[in-house]
Parts: C-alpha cells; sequence; structure tokens
C-alpha cells in the first residue's frame, strides 16, 4: 500500500487522469499519449508499455461492453481483424526481447517513436477521411459492408505487431485502415467494432509483455484508477469541445513525442513545434475551404443518420 503513496504513483495516476480525459473526449490517443508519458515519467520502456497494455486491456473491455449491448459493431468483421492480429499482437514482447536483447530498452523507445510518428500521421488522415465524408453529403447507406477478408486479416496482422511491440496503434492505424477498407461503414460501428477488436488484441499484447517482463503493480494501479473515472468525465465533456482542436492537438503532440523519442534535438523539435502551432491551423483551414466548407468550423464526425442529426450538428 505504501508504493501506491510515493510521489511517483502519485504522479502517474495525475497523468493517466489527464490522458484519461483525452480518451473520452476524443476515443483515441490512448496508448499512443499515456506509454511516453510514462517513460517521461522515469518509468522504464519495457514496464511502461506491459503495465499500460494492462490498464488498456481493462478499460477498452468496459468500452466495449456498451458497445456490444447496443448492437453497434460489426461482428463478422470485428472477427477478421481479431484473427489477424491477436497472434501477432501476442509475440509482440517475445519479439521485442529476442531483437533487442541487451539494448531492448533503446530499441523501444526508438519502435515508439516511430509508432508515434505514424500514429500521428493517421490522425491527420483520418481528419481527412472525415472531411470527406462530411462533403459528401454524410448519409449512411442501408445494410453493412461486403468484407474483404484477405486486407481485413492483414490490417490486423500489422496493427496486432505495432501494438504488440509498442502499445500504440490499436486506436488510430486499424481505425484508419478501416476507413480506407469501409469508408461506407457508419461511425458507431466504426467505433464498435474498433472496440471490440481492440479487447482480445491487447489483451494477447498484454500477456506477451507480463510474460517477459511481469507488472508493477505501483504503476499499473494508479493507471487504472486514474484513468477510468478521466475517461468518464472527457466523454461527458465531449459534446462541449470542439473534437477538430483536440485532435489536431494531439497529432501535434504525438509529432513532438515521437520527434523526441528519437532522439531530435529540443531545438529542433521547438522549431518545428511552433511550426506546427501556428502553420497547422491555417494549412487545415485551406484544405477546408478545398472542400466548400468555412475555413474554421467545427468538424462534423461521420455519418448522419437522420436529417436530426444533421440538424443538431449544424447547430453546433
Amino acid at each position: 500500500m505504501a508504493d501506491l503513496l510515493t510521489t511517483s504513483a502519485l504522479a502517474v495516476l495525475a497523468v493517466s487522469f489527464g490522458v484519461g480525459i483525452v480518451v473520452g473526449l476524443t476515443g483515441m490517443g490512448g496508448g499512443a499519449l499515456m506509454t511516453p508519458a510514462l517513460i517521461f515519467l522515469g518509468i522504464p520502456p519495457s514496464a511502461a508499455v506491459a503495465n499500460d497494455l494492462v490498464a488498456a486491456a481493462v478499460n477498452k473491455t468496459v468500452g466495449a461492453s456498451v458497445h456490444w449491448r447496443t448492437g453497434s459493431p460489426n461482428i463478422k468483421l470485428a472477427t477478421y481483424l481479431i484473427v489477424g492480429s491477436v497472434p501477432f499482437a501476442l509475440a509482440g514482447g517475445f519479439i521485442v526481447q529476442e531483437i533487442g536483447g541487451e539494448d531492448a530498452e533503446d530499441f523501444l523507445v526508438t519502435a515508439i517513436g516511430i509508432a508515434l510518428l505514424f500514429a500521428a500521421a493517421s490522425y491527420a488522415l483520418r481528419m481527412y477521411l472525415q472531411l470527406r465524408l462530411v462533403t459528401s453529403g454524410n448519409q449512411a447507406p442501408a445494410g453493412e459492408p461486403a468484407i474483404r477478408p484477405i486486407p481485413t486479416l492483414l490490417v490486423g496482422a500489422v496493427g496486432g505487431l505495432l501494438v504488440g511491440i509498442t502499445s500504440v496503434g490499436s486506436g488510430s492505424l486499424i481505425m484508419v485502415a478501416l476507413l480506407l477498407l469501409y469508408p461506407t461503414l457508419s461511425a458507431l460501428k466504426l467505433v464498435g467494432t474498433d472496440l471490440v477488436q481492440a479487447v482480445p488484441l491487447v489483451l494477447a499484447a498484454a500477456i506477451g509483455h507480463v510474460v517477459v517482463n511481469g507488472v508493477d503493480w505501483a504503476v499499473l494501479i494508479p493507471l487504472i484508477i486514474g484513468g477510468t473515472p478521466g475517461t468518464f468525465l472527457g466523454a461527458r465533456m465531449a459534446s462541449w469541445v470542439s473534437q477538430s482542436v483536440i485532435r489536431r492537438g494531439i497529432v501535434i503532440v504525438l509529432s513532438l513525442t515521437g520527434l523526441k523519442m528519437l532522439g531530435v534535438s529540443p531545438e529542433v523539435v521547438g522549431i518545428i513545434g511552433a511550426g506546427l502551432l501556428l502553420l497547422g491551423p491555417l494549412a487545415w483551414g485551406f484544405i477546408r475551404q478545398t472542400r466548400g466548407l468555412p475555413a474554421f468550423d467545427n468538424n462534423a464526425a461521420a455519418w448522419y443518420h437522420d436529417r436530426q442529426d444533421q440538424k443538431q450538428t449544424q447547430d453546433q
């Protein structure tokens, strides 16, 4: 119990609460934000990945159960993703151990840095794809999309390998891949399917890392205790805050964090950060204008399901 009252444990609790708010607000960014935050708090990369995966498995199970009851996930699609991802996710911890050897921690930092830049790019792509949906009418078609087995299995395998090694990617790369493969899948089913497939994916990755590295209860318990109420609070605040602004902020944070973990000098990271902060909104406004939308406005998230939904979004 004394281990849970240390300054380090309280720092993990505070950070997990903050990251939980972001996850609740946007439904994205959990592993991509939490794992590097733990590393910056002084926790070894292998321990950060292992404990974050275990905590994520708990939190995603709760979210998936809600979507399961509402009937939103596409079970057939989720099944293909699970078949492709679970074996590679399970192997992630062992791959790190074998490739890294004595330098496993350094290898993991580099892998996480690359994964963060990948995640930042995928978040930006996701925002653009959703913008295209908005300007194309955003009306969800009836019926389920036809499943493409081979591409879906490959998406699961690549996503499983990335999550299994770094804990990053279950809510970013796989979501973007689904948007590309199944552009007519409604937002509700997209999120529900992603959450359902993420539970066995993250659980398998967690098992692999726990077998190799074990669990640090002084890290894991604050992660769960802080993350759960933070996610709940963020979900309640979601209707008050512009999703577009937060997601652009996540892209900037992930980009700078990834560069820092790859050893880029603080001066260069600062210059890039200033550039993204000042020029990013202008670039996004220009992209919106090319799609016939105002340069600065709240982005609708995905498909409208009826006229009332469309009216409510326009009124926000």
